[in-house]
């Protein structure tokens, strides 16, 4: 069992090595933890294996031998069992810490995925992303235009969308300087989180319904589908004038 704990304990630090968790904040203290795991396992099977070493093997005594005589015997078998018993104690005192290493990670890292969520949030849309994306590209700045209106630019006047902006500001994606005055334009930046959130995969754009087509125009006249249309001429033979009621 000690072995087993020792070898899942190495897989995990090897896959906590190269996995994106090492740039998290707290996730050296979890790798310590998981090396402590790994140390204590190991300690408690070396503990069990001196409690093999120190059992005396039984098996028919020798007549020449002093140790099997039954004092002597019953000597070594005393020493044996305090010797079992402390290596023994050993072994489910490194057992616990084990224990408490394993419980104290899934604790770290259930709290840490909780954190991670929290602050995630809904999924960016599409047009949030392409904000984004501007505002990490480009120069831009919140200015005042009046008091009750607030817009972003780019320094090339280009104006970004305020509905996206207002969102990745909520979520603290980004950030403005606010030691300059709107009137004067305050520096928009991209928090780390908000590159990290560029960073993920991007989400698909929204799909565009495509414009219907306009009636078909023949000539100057507009022709809609419910419309009768004339009858094509005969390109052969001479027109014939339209028939009239004869006299009566």
């Amino acid at each position: 069992m000690s072995h087993d704990l020792t070898a899942t304990a190495l897989v995990c630090l090897r896959t906590l090595d190269n996995s994106p968790g090492t740039t998290t904040v707290g996730s050296r203290a979890s790798r310590e933890l998981m090396v402590s795991v790994a140390s204590s396992s190991a300690r408690a099977g070396t503990d069990l294996a001196h409690v093999l070493l120190a059992n005396p093997s039984a098996g028919a005594p020798h007549p020449s031998n002093p140790a099997d005589e039954p004092s002597v015997r019953t000597t070594i078998l005393a020493e044996a069992i305090a010797k079992m018993t402390g290596y023994l104690a050993d072994a489910v005192h490194h057992l616990d810490l084990s224990a408490t290493g394993c419980h104290s990670i899934a604790a770290a890292v259930r709290e840490a995925a909780t954190t991670a969520q929290r602050a995630a949030g809904p999924e960016l849309t599409g047009t949030q992303y392409e904000t984004l994306e501007t505002l990490s590209r480009e120069t831009c700045r919140l200015y005042e235009i009046r008091p009750d209106l607030i817009r972003v630019y780019t320094d090339d006047g280009a104006l970004v969308p305020m509905a996206p902006y207002r969102a990745l500001a909520e979520r603290g994606l980004v950030d403005r300087d606010t030691s300059r005055s709107l009137s004067r334009g305050q520096k928009i930046s991209v928090t780390e989180e908000g590159r990290q959130a560029l960073a993920m995969p991007h989400p698909p754009p929204r799909a565009v319904p495509p414009a219907p087509e306009p009636p078909a125009v023949r000539g100057t006249a507009l022709v809609t589908p419910f419309e009768p249309r004339a009858a094509p001429r005969s390109s052969c033979g001479p027109r014939l004038a339209p028939e009239t009621a004869s006299p009566t």
